[in-house]
C-alpha cells in the first residue's frame, strides 16, 4: 500500500495521542474532540522537529524527583496546541510587531509557523545544530532566547507563547498536576492557614495560586 502524506511526515494519530490527551485536558474538551486528521498537512512536524520540541520542553522543565516536561510528552502537546491555535498562535501578526520573525515562517494569513521559526532560531544560535548540542549547551542556548524574549519590549516575542504552552502542557499533565504539584480534589476540612516549609509544593487544585507563563 502506498505511503500517505501523513505517514511520510510522521503526522500519525497514534504518535500524537499523548499530546492530544494533554491538549484536551488543558482546554477542557474530550480527547475524541481533538481531530488530528483534520490538521493542515503543512503543520505536520518532521521527526527532527518533534525531537527538538521534546528537548526544548525538557530544558524548560527538567526532570528532578519527578519526570520532566519532555518525558511526559509536552513537546507533542505543544505541536498539537499550535495547530489548534491555543494561546492565540493562529492570529495574524504584523512584522513590525514581531521583528524576530522572517516572512518564510509566516502563513498566507499572517500567522506564524512557530515550530519552524523555533527550529531555525535555535539552530542559528547554536551555530548550526541545536539538537547535536549537549544538555548544558542546549540549556544555555535556550536561556539566551528566554532572556531576549523577556527583556523590555519583548511582549510579542514568539518564545513567550511557546513557553506558556510548555508550562500549560506540563502542569495539566498527570505528573505535573499531581506529582510536581500537590492535588486534593475534595479537601477533608477547611484550613484557613496552612504552614509552608522550604520545598513545599503548590496545590494544582488551587487555581488562585497557579500561573502559567
Amino acid at each position: 500500500m502506498p505511503e500517505t502524506p501523513e505517514q511520510s511526515t510522521g503526522w500519525q494519530r497514534r504518535d500524537f495521542l499523548a499530546g492530544a490527551a494533554l491538549f484536551a485536558l488543558a482546554v477542557g474538551i474530550p480527547v475524541a474532540g481533538v481531530t488530528l486528521s483534520d490538521l493542515d498537512e503543512r503543520d505536520a512536524p518532521t521527526e527532527r522537529q518533534r525531537l527538538m520540541m521534546r528537548l526544548v520542553s525538557q530544558a524548560v522543565l527538567p526532570a528532578t524527583d519527578t519526570p520532566g516536561a519532555g518525558d511526559v510528552g509536552v513537546g507533542d502537546f505543544v505541536i498539537v496546541a499550535l495547530a489548534h491555535g491555543l494561546e492565540g498562535t493562529r492570529e495574524p501578526v504584523g512584522s513590525a510587531e514581531m521583528p524576530w520573525t522572517f516572512p518564510e515562517y509566516q502563513r498566507p494569513d499572517g500567522s506564524l509557523r512557530y515550530v519552524n521559526w523555533l527550529e531555525a532560531t535555535l539552530d542559528r544560535s547554536a551555530n548550526g545544530d541545536f539538537i547535536r548540542q549537549d544538555t548544558d549547551a542546549r540549556t544555555r542556548t535556550l536561556a539566551k532566547l528566554d532572556s531576549e524574549a523577556f527583556a523590555e519590549g519583548g511582549d510579542a516575542h514568539p518564545w513567550r507563547k511557546l513557553k506558556a504552552l510548555i508550562l500549560t502542557g506540563y502542569y495539566t499533565s498527570r505528573v505535573g498536576g499531581s506529582e510536581e504539584l500537590r492535588f486534593e480534589l475534595v479537601p477533608g476540612r477547611y484550613d484557613p492557614v496552612v504552614p509552608l516549609e522550604p520545598g513545599s509544593r503548590a496545590w494544582s487544585s488551587d487555581w488562585t495560586g497557579v500561573e502559567f507563563g
